[in-house]
C-alpha cells in the first residue's frame, strides 16, 4: 500500500503563492505519476479537476485553469512531490488532494486552499 502525507496550504490573498508537498510511502515502487487534483465548494468527488502531475523522470503536465502560474517537481530522495502556485485567483479556492497513480491509485485526504479577493 502506498501512504500520501500532504503538506501545505491554507489562505491567502489574490496574487499570493502557496507551495504544497505530498510524501510518499510504502509500496511505491510502480509509481506512474504523482500529481494533484482539487475539488471545488459543492463539487463532487467526481468533479474534481485536474490540477498538475508528474512522472518519476519529469514531463509535468498541467491543467489549463493553473498552466503557467504553476511548476511542479519530483524529490527522488524523499519521495515527494511539491508544487508551486503563483498568481493565485479566488477560483483557485478548493480541496487540494495529491494522487499517487501505480497499478492502482492511492488519494491523500486533501489539504484547503483559500484564495480571497
Amino acid at each position: 500500500q502506498v501512504q500520501l502525507v500532504e503538506s501545505g496550504g491554507g489562505s491567502v490573498q489574490a496574487g499570493g503563492s502557496l507551495r504544497l508537498s505530498c510524501a510518499a510511502s510504502g509500496s511505491i515502487g510502480d509509481m506512474r505519476f504523482m500529481g494533484w487534483y482539487r475539488q471545488g465548494p459543492g463539487k463532487r468527488r467526481d468533479q474534481r479537476e485536474f490540477v498538475a502531475r508528474i512522472r518519476p523522470a519529469g514531463n509535468p503536465e498541467y491543467g489549463d485553469s493553473i498552466e503557467g502560474r504553476a511548476s511542479i517537481s519530483f524529490e527522488h530522495s524523499t519521495n515527494t512531490v511539491h508544487f508551486q502556485m503563483d498568481s493565485l485567483e479566488p477560483e483557485d479556492t478548493a480541496v487540494y488532494y495529491c494522487v499517487y497513480r501505480g497499478t492502482s491509485t492511492t488519494w491523500g485526504q486533501g489539504t484547503q486552499v483559500t484564495v480571497s479577493s
